[in-house]
């Protein structure tokens, strides 16, 4: 049976003791990590979120016998002295490891059934017998050093923000449904039938209603809905860092979100160099097949279309008569690969999408191509500007600019990982601007908004808006950290006329455009002043300062990539009575 608590209270933490506490009476309380019972000395590893500390049983027979029963994930009081540890049993791994508490009395103050899975030792336990079991997933100490990072980066970012004049600001959770890509997770109206509320997507609207409102710097740390495909660095429930600024420019953003960032850093003990470097969208997509690309390696994809327009190799000579490139990038040390290697890459590279994938290198004999056709002559030409050396591998693919480097930017990933060509524990941040304001839909036969509808056009480009919107540039901008999006922004359109004008453009009628946004579209009438800002990933940035490839390890209640909490098995049905007060029905 439990026995109580009482009027004890802790004098110290499990990872508080240290040498000049020796001789200290303490009342430790936590769980029991492990236990090592020797039949007249009993060892108990006692833990809390803050550490462990070693607990030693000996000498008392009553209480020896009183502790036997005790096993991993029992609550446990313990009252004793504080001892040094002999120099043969000093555990210089541990904070606590030189001192250990010798037992007066121990209170056992709830049992534990054996865990499915072991908290004391690295276990390969499946993901989903750790979620299903969370509550003991975290209690493990990586992720109890996670969520305390994660707790100092929003307070260092809550102190940062207001040092820079932000307030913090909550919009709504419940509000209207104005799609912003994504699908709205919908909530039904008791008392309004067959109306809905929606959860946000994002504050967006909200936060430039502030600007309207004259709060001219905002902030929030704000948690927003998705419905939308799970992966690791995506959930249907997140936080971000929102923030809006009026009179902003995009260099006045970048500060301030760099600045919010070496906060961040700073809980890891980095300091992050500034400015951080800058690369327009089209020289992302062309050097590295990815408008968020990793620079921690090179790899850089080169374009060899103007050496190719006169090749003996008809593939590429009519790839870039009609339009396309050569594009390709060069392996280092690769040039020793078997044929069994090579023929992977090609693979690889028909799997990403490519048609096939040419390689070239320097021989003993001279140089060598997988298309003999390109020419000895052709090959060293292509090799030369590439910049190979004689250990090096070129691979070349043909195509559409864009799709070539798409597909050579994925297996310049793959290459790189598999050749352990990233480095550990560095750090590169790049913003990526000047993003297309549309893409072209071939299904709907429409324009959509490369980032969202409220994201403003180039000045320069304006005068495109109508006769070729495929080529407006956007103010919009997204920071980048070792190939991870962190937040994405952009200056916002302010005034309701080239709102309205973009709408249309997205296919939205003004009818559609007043049902969907007409509350805002009004509110642009009066006095908006221009502005911009920047939602950051606070799950991207804490999972990527802690050593995680995915979110859900920094995250304390997750959904598995089913979007299901298995946990509290949600989603579930729910009470036909609760339904039909909702003036709802499922529909089989």
């Amino acid at each position: 049976m439990a026995e109580q608590l009482g009027s004890l209270a802790r004098t110290h933490t499990c990872g508080a003791l240290r040498s000049a506490d020796v001789g200290k009476n303490v009342v430790l309380l936590g769980w029991v990590h492990r236990i090592r019972d020797l039949g007249s000395l009993i060892f108990l590893d006692v833990r809390d979120r803050h550490g462990l500390t070693q607990v030693i049983i000996e000498g008392d027979a009553a209480l020896l016998e009183k502790v036997k029963p005790v096993r991993s994930e029992f609550v446990v009081a313990i009252l004793g002295d504080v001892e040094r540890r002999s120099p043969d049993t000093v555990n210089l791994s541990l904070p606590t490891g030189e001192v250990e508490v010798r037992a007066k009395e121990v209170r056992i103050l709830n049992e534990a059934k054996t865990p499915p899975f072991s908290i004391a030792e690295d276990q390969n336990v499946s993901e989903e017998t750790r979620l299903k079991y969370r509550y003991l997933d975290l209690r493990r100490p990586q992720l109890q050093k996670n969520l305390a990072l994660r707790h100092r980066i929003t307070i260092a970012l809550r102190k940062y923000f207001d040092e820079q004049g932000f307030y913090e600001i909550e919009t709504p959770i419940l509000t209207k449904s104005t799609p912003e890509g994504a699908r709205d997770f919908l909530v039904p109206s008791r008392v309004h039938p067959g109306e809905f509320y929606a959860l946000p997507q994002s504050p967006q609207i909200f936060k430039q209603i502030l600007m309207i409102a004259g709060f001219d710097r905002y902030v929030q740390i704000a948690r927003c809905f998705r419905d939308e495909a799970l992966r690791a660095d995506r959930q249907l429930e997140f936080t971000q860092v929102d923030l809006e600024m009026s009179f902003a420019t995009p260099p006045m953003v970048f500060e301030i979100v760099e600045g919010a960032l070496a906060a961040c850093f700073k809980e890891i003990g980095v300091d992050i160099p500034r400015p951080f470097k800058r690369m327009p969208y089209a020289e992302a997509m062309a050097k590295y097949g990815n408008d968020k690309p990793d620079l921690r390696f090179g790899l850089e994809i080169q374009d060899f279309g103007p050496l190719f327009t006169e090749s003996p190799f008809g593939i590429f000579r009519e790839a870039v008569a009609h339009g396309g490139t050569i594009r390709g990038f060069v392996i280092p040390g690769a040039a020793k690969f078997s044929r069994r290697e090579v023929d992977d890459l090609v693979e690889q590279a028909k799997q990403l999408g490519a048609a096939g994938l040419i390689y070239a290198r320097y021989t003993a004999e001279g140089v060598q191509a997988s298309a003999k056709a390109i020419g000895d002559e052709g090959t060293r030409q292509v090799l030369e500007a590439s910049g190979a050396s004689k250990d090096d591998l070129l691979v070349l693919a043909s195509g559409a600019p864009d799709a070539a480097s798409k597909v050579l930017g994925q297996l310049r990933l793959q290459v790189a990982r598999k050749q352990n060509l990233i480095p550990e524990g560095k750090w590169e941040l790049t913003w990526v601007t000047d993003f297309p304001l549309f893409d072209w839909n071939s299904d709907e036969k429409r324009w959509d908004s490369v980032n969202h509808p409220f994201t403003a056009p180039r000045e320069e480009d304006l005068h495109l808006m109508k006769s070729d919107p495929g080529k407006v540039l956007a103010k919009a901008y997204d920071v980048i950290l070792n190939g991870w999006e962190l937040g994405g922004g952009s200056i916002r359109i302010h005034d309701r006329e080239t709102q309205a004008d973009v709408f249309r453009l997205l296919g939205l009628s003004d009818e559609d455009a007043r049902n969907r946004f007409g509350f805002f579209l009004e509110s642009l009438e009066y006095g908006t002043p221009p502005h911009g800002g920047l939602a950051l990933g606070l799950d991207r940035i804490c999972a990527l300062l802690s050593g995680e490839t995915s979110i859900r390890e920094v995250i304390p209640f997750p959904k598995t990539t089913q979007a299901v909490d298995l946990m509290c098995d949600a989603p579930s049905t729910v009470d036909p009575r609760q339904m039909r007060e909702l003036h709802i029905r499922p529909i089989a």
